[in-house]
């Protein structure tokens, strides 16, 4: 028992090392001075306000929704599919095919950003609603296979072939056997591909233009030209917003265990 006690108290302090910037940020989000000081003297919503009308900020925080929504779906179903023909499927080169779909996670985001700027110069999709979309799931994808993999791994195709034995066409067997089952790891994917698309910054820095950008990029963008506590509104509302969706997914995931 003392020897777990060094072991709590270190886990403490990584965990509070971890949630300090957003102890310091949502307190700053609520200060009435005109300036990013902590701690706040004066406190007040005026950062709120201002962040609510100006049609800018506004308008970035429509797209990023848009945007990363849009990837989430794009990205899981994709991601099912590459996970599906990854732990199913018996293809020569499957481990590099594997390790081609997981390249974006490891690759710099700067090389991907790039990368991905120079490709889209060509196919003209710079500053583009569906070049964000492509771009932006192509980061997601490795954050939905490796979940969803993870679950197919351990999945039970005995029942997938009762299934078929019972007259089901092999359609039938996936979504009505196989996918009740996944669905916590298509949860989890779905979270992780929205999170990743909602706060990316620099791979949108790249293929962003004066006429569409996100949210993580007008918040760069504003702290390089005018710094005020707007930005720290903005990024509570970020941490309030994933905050919410990741509850609700863990929330959904331990009502599915229990009801099973």
């Amino acid at each position: 028992m003392s020897r777990r006690i060094p072991l709590k108290i270190f886990g403490a302090l990584v965990a509070l090392w971890l949630v300090a910037p957003t102890l310091v940020v949502i307190p700053l989000s609520f200060t009435g001075q005109r300036s990013l000081a902590f701690p706040p003297e004066r406190w007040s919503l005026r950062w709120y306000e201002t962040f609510f009308s100006d049609s800018r900020w506004v308008a970035d925080l429509l797209n990023s929704l848009q945007i990363g929504a849009l990837v989430g779906v794009l990205a899981t179903v994709a991601g099912t599919a590459a996970s599906y023909a990854l732990t199913r499927g018996r293809f020569r080169g499957r481990g590099a095919v594997g390790a081609l779909l997981i390249a974006p996670m490891l690759v710099p985001t700067v090389v991907f950003g790039v990368g991905v700027y120079a490709l889209f110069l060509q196919l003209r999709l710079v500053g583009t609603f569906t070049g964000f979309l492509i771009a932006h799931t192509v980061l997601a994808l490795p954050f939905v296979i490796i979940p969803v993999s993870s679950v197919l791994s351990r999945f039970d195709t005995t029942l997938e072939r009762a299934a078929a034995i019972c007259g089901a066409s092999r359609g039938r067997a996936f979504f009505s056997v196989t996918l009740p089952v996944i669905a916590p790891g298509l949860l989890s994917g779905f979270m992780f591909a929205f999170v990743t698309s909602f706060d990316e910054v620099v791979v949108s820095m790249f293929i962003s233009s004066p006429y569409l950008e996100t949210l993580p990029v007008r918040m760069y963008s504003s702290i390089q030209r005018d710094v005020d506590p707007t930005i720290a509104a903005a990024a509570t509302l970020i941490i309030c917003f994933t905050s919410a969706l990741i509850a609700i997914a863990l929330l959904a995931q331990s009502r599915r265990r229990r009801v099973s």
